[in-house]
């Protein structure tokens, strides 16, 4: 290994290089002081401050017997990986789309000394109680842009009230139970935004073993149409109950036995970012604006949105009501044919409607 050449101009960072074992070196200038650190790797002498740091506090660790928290544990700790650990159902606000649903498949990675039993974490906790803190705190719920400039909420009669505005103007008002939205900190929801918003939740409650956690999001990848959509089930004893959560969802369309990927294409360009509500439901209708609104077991919910985002049916808004619907609506419109309609709720499930 070559020797690293540090400059520094600091009497405690002198300190601490002659501790670590640098070794003293002249420099050009009075002002400065060079040093030699020994064994650390061979590296440009042409290296960035932030990189002099790291490596020198890197050195540092290792005489001192501490461990390691740079950068550098990601070559060195024991990893654990779940892919497909969980799907995150959910809605979001977005500053252009408005209200949008959302299927996002996890894997995470732990990284960590070994415990007691030779492991990171036990799969067990991993695949039951990681999954759950994640569940809890992120499916099925509403998740909303902390800094996002216009977003406004307050709680008021233990319901949490908030204000969201597009860039364009649109507004969308939405009241809840707090438990139904989650605030996350950035101006823009997305798969890194969210990955770290997830990562902070969990590693406060890791065993003091695991040093760091890695979350990936994606999407469902699919060769042919999906939509995203967003609704509310009033009468579902769970999460579903809840007015604004939704789902990434493929469809597949059959017209007498052959798949129809034109219809298919049709309902998704339809659905784009849609709400799709049930008429009972709607409270007021009025200049451009439609109001939904419904108490359940989870307490009393209301949502606001731009007519023009929402779409009604006459039953709540089940897949398999969803699904029969649309069979409906193709079959009167071509009443010779026989269809056969896929709907998909988020990933790997959904129903069958057939007329």
């Amino acid at each position: 290994m070559q020797p690293v050449p540090v400059v520094t101009k600091t009497r405690t960072m002198r300190s601490l290089f002659r501790f670590a074992g640098a070794e003293l070196v002249e420099t050009a200038s009075e002002s400065t002081w060079g040093f030699v650190l020994m064994g650390i790797g061979n590296h440009s002498p042409r290296i960035t401050a932030n990189t002099i740091q790291t490596l020198f506090l890197r050195h540092l660790r290792n005489l001192l017997r501490l461990p390691q928290f740079s950068t550098f544990r990601r070559q060195s700790m024991p990893q654990l990986f779940v892919n497909r650990l969980t799907v995150i159902d959910f809605s979001y606000l977005h500053s252009v789309r408005g209200l949008v649903g959302e299927s996002w498949q996890v894997d995470i990675t732990l990284r960590g000394g070994l415990d007691d039993q030779g492991m990171v974490l036990d799969f067990g906790d991993v695949k039951k109680s990681v999954k759950q803190l994640i569940d809890e705190h992120f499916d099925h719920k509403l998740l909303i842009p902390e800094r996002y400039p216009g977003l406004s909420h307050e709680t008021r009669g233990g319901l949490l009230q908030l204000r969201f505005e597009t860039r364009d103007g649109k507004p969308i008002l939405h009241t809840s139970p707090p438990d139904a939205v989650t605030t996350v900190d950035t101006d823009e929801i997305t798969t890194d935004s969210l990955a770290q918003a997830i990562v902070s939740t969990l590693m406060p409650l890791m065993p003091s073993n695991v040093a760091a956690i890695d979350i990936h999001l994606w999407p469902e990848a699919s060769e042919g149409a999906y939509y995203h959509y967003s609704h509310g089930l009033k009468h579902h004893c769970g999460n579903c109950q809840r007015i604004a959560h939704g789902h990434r969802s493929k469809l597949r369309i059959q017209r007498n036995g052959q798949r129809d990927p034109s219809l298919e294409e049709a309902w998704a360009r339809q659905w784009t970012d849609i709400y799709i509500g049930t008429r009972e439901d709607v409270v007021e209708e009025q200049g451009g604006e439609m109001l939904f609104g419904y108490t359940s077991d989870q307490g009393r919910f209301l949502l606001q949105l731009p007519a023009s985002c929402c779409y009604l049916i006459d039953t709540d808004s089940t897949v398999e009501n969803i699904a029969q619907h649309i069979a409906d609506i193709l079959k009167k419109d071509q009443p010779g044919d026989t269809f056969r309609v896929l709907a998909y709720e988020g990933v790997d499930k959904g129903a069958i409607g057939e007329a």
